[in-house]
């Protein structure tokens, strides 16, 4: 009896538990479903109605492109200071890094050892001008007794031997006289010298820049092979960069059709400096120089800049990227950055045709433009382009299009890179 009580206890637990996973059973299928209707509503327009996006009218114009190039900047003029003399350095007259003038005297030498070779000259000088006195009062009696002697011994009155002995000690007066003239001339070139020389102890700037370190010191032992500092013309500086060989053409060919060459031309191509940390320098520079030939190595030739330095901000050593529009793309399409999908290395666009639904479109992009890539093929002039909401839509999907301008949807591209960038998270 109690055996069947407990058969039947079992079948209510059993008959109760079937209940409730069919229960379940019938809530889980039912939310699935739900779930399902809600996604196929969002992206096939249901019954919350076509999705809402942002979209761009592409519009052809005049677009300049502008290239860019790595440039190391350096000073428009380097003068390395070396003494012309050598010896022991005294002194050193300014302060490194400083700003110095031409014929500013950085460093003194001891001018002693110079002192007394002037001073030595001065005196041989002095004694070839006594000598070249001599000279000439022996001269002058040689003359007296030759004009003289002439007419006595004329009439026989004196032998003419003598007066042969006369012209000759007169001969020899004049080659001594040139002798001392020689002997002077060769006394005056070294007091110069030794001037000179004793000049040269005082070692000065032969530009105004900015003066560097010292390499010696005071004490040292230096000569005309010895670098003592150097000294660079900041103002304006110079940037060198590198472009390619096809570059290079599109810039000369563009400086041609003005009638000139590239550096003639040099101020219709103004330059754009952008600084290692990002901040655009605020003055324009111009080509200043360009090489004589191709780097065989790198296919490249090396251009020099100058850019305008007040406050020698810019200093030599430093990195930057010059800029510059080489030509102007005609009737270009610009798309927003924002608007370009990648698929397996397919660049893809999501437009909105006649009848606002999604159209997806392969494209081929051509250059960047800031945040906006030229479409080089794929676009038509007047496509709606969407910029907003890619992921969820799918061909043939039904749309409510907003229509911005370009320019806003670029800065729309610039906020989102930023936001995403580690500086923004």
């Amino acid at each position: 009896m109690q055996m069947q009580q407990e058969n039947k206890l079992y079948d209510k637990q059993q008959l109760r538990l079937g209940a409730w996973v069919a229960m379940l059973a019938l809530a889980v299928s039912a939310a699935l479903m739900a779930g399902c209707k809600s996604v196929q509503g969002a992206t096939s327009g249901g019954p919350g109605g076509p999705m809402p996006v942002t979209v761009v009218k592409i519009q052809p114009a005049d677009v300049p492109i502008k290239r860019e190039w790595v440039g190391t900047l350096d000073g428009f003029v380097n003068a390395q200071i070396q003494p012309q003399v050598s010896g022991y350095l005294v002194r050193q007259n300014y302060g490194e890094g400083s700003q110095v003038e031409k014929g500013h005297v950085l460093f003194e030498i001891d001018p002693r050892p110079f002192q007394a070779s002037l001073e030595q000259a001065q005196g041989q000088l002095g004694q070839a001008e006594g000598q070249l006195g001599q000279a000439h009062a022996q001269l002058v009696l040689a003359q007296i007794n030759v004009k003289r002697d002439i007419p006595i011994a004329a009439q026989h009155a004196i032998a003419q031997s003598q007066l042969d002995n006369e012209l000759q000690q007169q001969a020899q007066a004049e080659a001594t006289v040139k002798l001392a003239q020689a002997a002077i001339s060769s006394a005056q070139a070294n007091v110069a010298t030794a001037k000179l020389n004793l000049g040269f102890t005082q070692v000065r700037s032969l530009i105004s820049g900015v003066a560097g370190q010292a390499m010696t010191q005071v004490g040292n032992l230096v000569s005309p092979q010895s670098v003592l500092t150097s000294v660079s013309q900041l103002d304006p500086i110079k940037v060198y960069f590198s472009i390619s060989d096809s570059e290079y053409l599109a810039l000369t060919r563009r400086a041609q059709k003005g009638g000139g060459d590239l550096l003639k031309a040099s101020d219709k191509l103004p330059l754009t400096l952008t600084l290692a940390d990002g901040g655009v320098y605020p003055h324009e520079g111009h080509i200043v120089f360009v090489d004589r030939q191709m780097n065989q190595q790198t296919g490249a030739i090396r251009i020099a800049a100058a850019f305008p330095n007040p406050g020698n901000l810019l200093r030599p050593g430093q990195f930057g990227r010059v800029s510059a529009s080489t030509q102007v793309e005609r009737n270009a399409l610009l798309v927003p950055q924002i608007a370009v999908q990648e698929l397996q290395g397919i660049q893809q666009i999501a437009t909105v045709d006649a009848s606002d639904k999604v159209h997806v479109v392969n494209v081929q992009l051509g250059s960047q433009i800031g945040n906006n890539w030229i479409v080089a093929s794929g676009l038509q002039p007047g496509t709606r382009v969407i910029t907003d909401n890619l992921q969820k839509l799918r061909e043939g999907a039904p749309v409510k299009p907003h229509e911005i301008p370009l320019a806003e949807a670029a800065g729309a591209t610039s906020t989102t890179n930023s936001s995403n960038s580690p500086a923004g998270r």
